[in-house]
């Protein structure tokens, strides 16, 4: 079956049996729900926290990391992790993000006048290296080759595990090694984890050469505000660092370090390169809208001399409204599973021990019964009057509970940083229409072909 068509089918069952039903696969059953009542019975529980087994199919890249893991190691992982996000490092990061922002947009404007873009590759390639060089220390300039392989293989991956999810046969790793396909992933990984290696390294020896000064600094980084460590770039902090710290400390191996980094580097671009691709797409659908976005941006422009700061990217209030409302119509992550690990009273049924459930987001997120006129792009829903009474759990784009997305907040920025100065320098209009829009299964909710976006200068009028 297409990938499409598989989607899609998934999507209509979700419909057609609201708001729970069970469905089997290679005799193994699985329960779905979408209702906010249910997901936040399992979401809000501290203890059915274990992911199911389909994301077995993973441990090969991302071993036991925060992804994945499970029980008494996810809570210790999420312990040692939690303090990289802290508003103080996220401060550091900030700069970066918006000097990645400003170079996308400075590489449409040098090509002079109006020019039409994939919206995939584009902004892929930025997401990476933003996510390189604030969470990894590295930069990855001068290396577009190993970058764009990168890239491909992490697609690639993502196309094997729905491959492998659909045939549930092939969920046993040593059945699936003796397949072509599982001989392809053999070297997938090579590409992947040679990917990281390199980056721990060369932050390994950057300590080494400097004695590990900087390493010294970092529980202070956390909990102050002195520019001297937090930020001045020769002392720039990043969560490798911490993972670094940590492993001299004790407390993780070289092996749990890589688990993570191989988790962080695809969860923070390939997911935040999706929810862009979405949030402009939309704006360029939606002239009135991005107008007002443009208006806004180019207040708070004005007010800082032409640049952006944390704060201006916080006072960006119709923005995030935006990006909301776009992770709400095309959320990355559009479906969780976990297994039960004791009984769970949902709102009809009792889920007895150890049953798999698929927790639907994207389902949730178009209910009619919590979002009138689901399918509008209306950004005003996330105003704080039309927020008050929402169920809080029929919008989950980063999880929710204690297994939520510890990097949404960074995600948020990232976004910001990237669209406002593309909205201050273009007007955007459609090429391909999201009507016709053709998603996939993966491990995000990826669009298949691409998507492509017209850039036109600010300078010239937008039609």
């Amino acid at each position: 079956m297409p990938r499409q068509h598989l989607i899609n089918l998934l999507f209509s069952l979700c419909d057609k049996y609201y708001p729970i039903f069970r469905t089997w696969a290679f005799f193994e059953g699985f329960v779905s729900i979408r209702h906010p009542d249910d997901l936040e019975v399992i979401l809000n529980s501290s203890t059915n926290i274990e992911k199911s087994r389909i994301y077995s199919v993973l441990h090969p890249w991302f071993g036991l990391g925060l992804l994945t893991s499970g029980g008494s190691k996810w809570h210790s992982r999420r312990k040692i992790l939690t303090p990289t996000f802290h508003f103080n490092i996220l401060q550091q990061f900030v700069e970066i993000l918006i000097e990645e922002g400003e170079s996308m947009t400075n590489s449409l404007k040098n090509a002079g006048s109006t020019i039409t873009k994939d919206l995939v590759p584009l902004i892929s390639e930025h997401t990476l290296n933003a996510i390189c060089e604030t969470a990894m220390g590295t930069s990855l300039q001068g290396m577009n080759s190993v970058q764009q392989e990168y890239r491909k293989a992490v697609h690639r991956m993502g196309e094997l595990f729905i491959y492998r999810l659909v045939r549930h046969w092939l969920i046993s790793d040593w059945i699936f090694a003796l397949t072509s396909q599982g001989r392809e992933q053999v070297k997938i990984l090579k590409i992947l984890h040679g990917f990281t290696n390199k980056i721990i390294a060369e932050r390994k020896d950057y300590h080494k050469r400097t004695n590990g000064q900087y390493l010294k600094n970092f529980n202070q980084s956390i909990i102050t505000d002195n520019e001297e460590i937090v930020g001045s770039k020769k002392k720039r902090l990043a969560m490798l660092d911490f993972l670094i710290y940590a492993s001299q400390e004790g407390h993780l191996t070289d092996v749990d370090i890589r688990e993570e980094v191989d988790t962080f580097m695809f969860e923070g671009h390939d997911t935040t390169s999706t929810s862009l691709c979405y949030t402009l797409a939309l704006l360029a659908e939606n002239k009135d809208i991005q107008d007002r976005v443009r208006q806004e941006v180019d207040l708070v422009m004005q007010e800082n001399e032409g640049k952006l700061t944390i704060k201006s990217l916080q006072n960006l209030q119709y923005l995030e409204r935006c990006i909301k409302e776009s992770l709400r119509l095309y959320p990355s992550v559009y479906f969780i599973s976990r297994i039960t690990t004791e009984e769970a009273q949902l709102k009809s049924h009792l889920i007895p021990v150890g049953t798999i459930m698929h927790l639907h987001i994207y389902g949730v997120h178009r209910d009619p019964n919590f979002w009138p006129n689901p399918d509008v792009f209306d950004p005003d829903r996330f105003l704080p009057e039309n927020s008050r009474n929402r169920h809080p759990y029929s919008y989950i784009p980063f999880s929710a509970g204690p297994r939520n997305c510890i990097g949404q907040r960074f995600a948020m920025l990232e976004m910001k940083a990237m669209i406002a100065p593309l909205i201050h320098n273009f007007c955007l209009e459609p090429v391909d229409l999201l009507k016709n829009l053709r998603v996939g299964p993966d491990l995000v909710l990826r669009p298949l072909g691409g998507h492509r976006i017209k850039f036109i200068p600010i300078a010239t009028k937008c039609i």
